[in-house]
Formats: structure tokens, sequence, C-alpha cells
């Protein structure tokens, strides 16, 4: 109860981190990483493709739909048969779960770190620059963000390409060449532009790291003042 009283008793809003590259850069990377999370959260797509029986006919237009996060077995589609049997069910193949769930979740926790740090330069700067070992700890996570960046981000780019395989209308018509027509192929812009992001994110903790190794005690000023002798005179 104490910690809380004091620290709402020391709470004083100040702008003036912002115009710093400490607080303007942090939050750079509080925009970029609600757009790396988002536009792969949220991304639902369809490839089709036409089934084509009779030449002077129109074709039944076949669709299937895939999304976040990207277990594409789990959304069935059916593919009708020329010869009046029963038509077939089959799914679209691959897991890539795994490197999507893990880039939304570094987004989310760069998230949530860059609203707790604002929240901090703003109103605690004292607080922060008080011991020196809030710019340690700060300068520790940026850093461990900065990595995680790089992996999340190289391991949803390559899932991506293998999703845009899966997906591709051309792949799916093989089984069926001889009546089955590829369609458009889905669009994809949105999470083409979240792997930008991603590695967007990793230029921007990476650089970051600079400005908050600056603010603890392992950078020494290059052109420390100089000391001043008895009389005045400047010491050597």
């Amino acid at each position: 109860m104490d910690t809380v009283q004091k620290l709402t008793s020391g709470f004083a809003l100040d702008l003036g981190p912002l115009k710093e590259p400490l607080g303007f850069i942090r939050v750079l990377e509080w925009v970029f990483t609600i757009f790396a999370f988002a536009t792969t959260g949220g991304y639902s797509g369809t490839t089709h493709f036409t089934v084509k029986c009779q030449p002077d006919k129109d074709g039944v237009d076949v669709q299937a739909v895939f999304g976040y996060p990207f277990r594409l077995p789990s959304h069935p589609y059916t593919i009708p048969t020329c010869n009046g049997s029963p038509s077939n069910q089959t799914y679209l193949q691959g897991d890539f779960s795994s490197s999507a769930e893990f880039f939304v979740c570094v987004g989310v926790f760069g998230f949530l770190y860059c609203t707790a740090t604002l929240i901090l330069y703003l109103g605690y700067q004292n607080v922060y620059r008080q011991t020196s070992r809030g710019p340690i700890i700060d300068l520790v996570v940026t850093a461990a963000f900065a990595f995680l960046w790089l992996v999340s981000s190289s391991a949803w780019g390559k899932g991506l390409t293998d999703v845009k395989w899966a997906t591709n209308p051309e792949h799916l018509v093989e089984s069926c060449k001889d009546v089955c027509h590829p369609g458009d192929f889905p669009s994809m812009g949105r999470l083409n532009a979240s792997v930008i992001f991603g590695f967007l994110n990793l230029i921007l903790w990476a650089g970051n790291c600079w400005f908050i190794y600056k603010e603890t005690p392992f950078h020494k000023d290059p052109n420390p003042p100089a000391t001043m002798e008895e009389g005045g005179v400047p010491g050597p």
C-alpha cells in the first residue's frame, strides 16, 4: 500500500522525454508493434478455383477459407464431382500456427512493455533516473525484444511463404486438373505488411538500445568536464 501511495504521489506528467530519442523512438515502437500483430492476428482470406465438368456450361466456384492462426486443415471445403457421385470434402494442407502465434505473442508483449515504459518515462522520470537499475533493466529487456523480433519475423516470413504455397490455386487443382481451373491468388498484402513491420520493429528496438545505453553508467562521457585547480586554473 505504501509503495502504491509513493508511486501515486510521485507521478508528474512531463512530455519532455518525447522530444528526446529515448521517448520518441519508444512511441514509434508502440505504434509499429500494434501494426505488426494487428495485421497478422485479424487476417482472413479465401482461395478459390472453378470446377467445370462440361465446356459449354458454367463452372462451380469452390472456395477454401483460411486465416489466423493458419491451421489450414481446420477449414474443410467441398469439391463437386462430374460423375454424379457424392462431393468430395477435402482440406487445405499445413499447420503454420506456431510461427504466426509466436510473432503475434512478441507483438502483444512488446506493446505492453512499450506502454509501461512510456508511463515510466512521462510520469516517473525521476524514479527512472534515480538509480542505474532502471536504465540497465530497460536496456536488457529492449535488447531481448530486438532479438525476439529478429527470430519471430524470420520465422513468420518463412511461415508466410509456406502459407502462400499451400493456398496457391494452381497447387490446389493438381488433383483435378482435367476439370478444375485456378482462380485468383488470395490477397495477402496485409500479411506481407506484417513481415515488413516485424523487421522495422527489429530496427527500432535494436537502434533504441544505443540511446538507453547512454542512460546507463556503462556509457562514459567522451568529453568529461575539466577540473579546477587552486586559483581557478583548469587542471590538466
